[in-house]
């Protein structure tokens, strides 16, 4: 039963939803991910992404390295390896695709969470699909986000929280001998230490771990680009070739190429299940379309920069062979890619590589549960605190659990979370739209920051705490009309 309802959910309703949700908002929007392509990257060169807001505040970047840490996990090491030996060497082609497609998807999504946020007494904010929801469709859509909420902390505040244990005491115990028991004891105090923190220690946590495991992710990758250099021009083009069904004996054909890209494409990104913006709303930024431009830069990091690390890594050894395609699969085949590349202890660096970044996830799936909590009780600490041992106790029980049927199970509360969602997105896109132009206005007019001001939008139903500008901010807002119209009138 949970099979057929995955093969329903992820093979026909999904694939078109989010597939048109991407394509419709990127037309829409004019290719808005493209346009302010290189304000993605403003985020990291400007000297203030790196420190800690001075207002106490959660910075931009640390939103973005939060959510790099949800997206970048066990998709980005066994399910590239996954989509190869299913889907040929093409399956990253159409992965590469969906991937640009989803950039759009993640700014409107994460874009809307900004817009919709509300403030916390703490200088953080909430918000995320429950919210936008409720407050952008009207309150008759509440059975909707309660939806969410529930599936959301089902998802990723349980059944994912454990299954990221199993992986890590998995890969621990095969690579070097330590016991599932011991991993899953360690794993939980040290997680315990950090949640009961709350979401400024988990982001402190992330600013750091989250840059060291992606960084060294990605000059390994380099590297073994450096000793294949002459490969690369015939690489990329049995990449394309295979995409098309022009390379022979390669995979199981275009349709597998194309199904196995955007299925791996979408589990690893996450664009449109609505996770994200759950932590694209916790950060000040004087425009929530800013916070757009930043999370769809995560998408990018995910799947055009890692996915395609572990891609070469695999593409270039002599360890793959298409007319054997699935005697070795998942971890096993990047494993041994690496050590072929590097020797023998590239199976390690795979296996510590996969320990930071479901350690990461762990952190980012908790938040995701909390964040559901809070939607149904606002700050109230007791649930948190309940919640909090629920995690810990979960991570420990997960690592020493064989949980075959609850993976099934998740996939398939995940992919009811993204329909609802995606529906949600698609009866949305007009003030996502506004938003965006209200953005745009002020690039045009040479606003280099551009600044948002609530009271140009009464009809949406914000929260003004949530959009009180910071001194800086508010020297560049513009007079709203009613206080030029006075200043005529006197």
């Amino acid at each position: 039963m949970l099979d057929l309802l995955n093969d329903l959910l992820w093979g026909k309703i999904l694939l078109v939803l989010l597939v048109a949700v991407g394509v419709g908002f990127t037309i829409a929007s004019r290719f808005v991910q493209f346009r302010y392509f290189g304000r993605m990257f403003q985020i990291l060169g400007a000297g203030q992404a790196f420190k800690h807001d001075k207002h106490g505040h959660l910075s931009s970047f640390q939103a973005l390295v939060l959510s790099v840490a949800g997206r970048v996990g066990g998709g980005n090491i066994a399910g590239v390896a996954v989509a190869i030996t299913l889907g040929g060497p093409g399956a990253i082609f159409w992965m590469w695709m969906v991937g640009l497609m989803g950039m759009a998807t993640s700014f409107l999504e994460c874009t809307l969470a900004q817009t919709y946020k509300q403030a916390e007494g703490d200088g953080t904010y909430r918000g995320g699909p429950a919210y936008y929801i409720v407050k952008g469709l009207g309150r008759n859509w509440g059975w909707l986000a309660g939806f969410y909420a529930v599936l959301l902390l089902l998802t990723f505040g349980f059944a994912f929280t454990a299954l990221q244990s199993y992986a890590v005491a998995t890969s621990l115990d095969d690579a070097f001998g330590v016991p599932v028991l011991l991993t899953g004891i360690a794993l939980a105090v040290v997680v315990g230490l950090i949640v009961f923190g709350g979401i400024k220690r988990i982001a402190r946590i992330a600013e750091v771990v989250v840059p060291v495991m992606a960084v060294g992710y990605l000059l390994i990758a380099l590297i073994v680009l450096g000793m294949n250099l002459g490969q690369l021009p015939e690489m990329v083009t049995l990449i394309v070739k295979s995409a098309f069904g022009l390379e022979p004996a390669v995979g199981g054909g275009i349709g597998a190429a194309i199904m196995m890209g955007l299925r791996r494409g979408l589990f690893s990104n996450e664009a449109g299940l609505g996770s994200a913006p759950n932590v694209a709303a916790v950060a000040y930024v004087p425009h929530p379309a800013n916070q757009g431009i930043v999370q769809a830069f995560s998408v990018f990091i995910d799947t055009l920069i890692l996915c395609s690390c572990t891609a070469f890594l695999i593409l270039l050894s002599g360890i793959y062979d298409p007319s054997a395609a699935g005697d070795v699969g998942g971890i096993a085949l990047t494993q041994a890619a690496l050590a072929d590349h590097v020797g023998e202890w590239g199976r390690s660096f795979v296996s510590l590589a996969l320990l930071l970044f479901a350690f990461s996830t762990i952190l980012y799936n908790y938040y995701l549960g909390e964040n559901s909590l809070n939607y149904f009780s606002r700050s109230n600490r007791k649930l948190f605190n309940a919640f909090r041992v629920a995690v810990v106790l979960l991570v420990c029980w997960g690592a020493t659990t064989d949980l075959g049927t609850i993976f099934g199970f998740a996939d398939v509360t995940m992919g009811l979370l993204a329909v609802a969602n995606l529906v949600a997105l698609i009866m949305l896109f007009k003030p996502g739209l506004r938003i965006l132009k209200d953005f745009d206005d002020q690039i045009r007019r040479g606003v280099a920051q551009p600044v948002f001001d609530v009271r140009r939008h009464p009809d949406l139903d914000l929260d003004p705490k949530a959009w009180e500008l910071e001194p800086e901010d508010l020297e560049r807002l513009p007079p709203h009309p009613q206080e030029v119209a006075a200043r005529a009138g006197n």
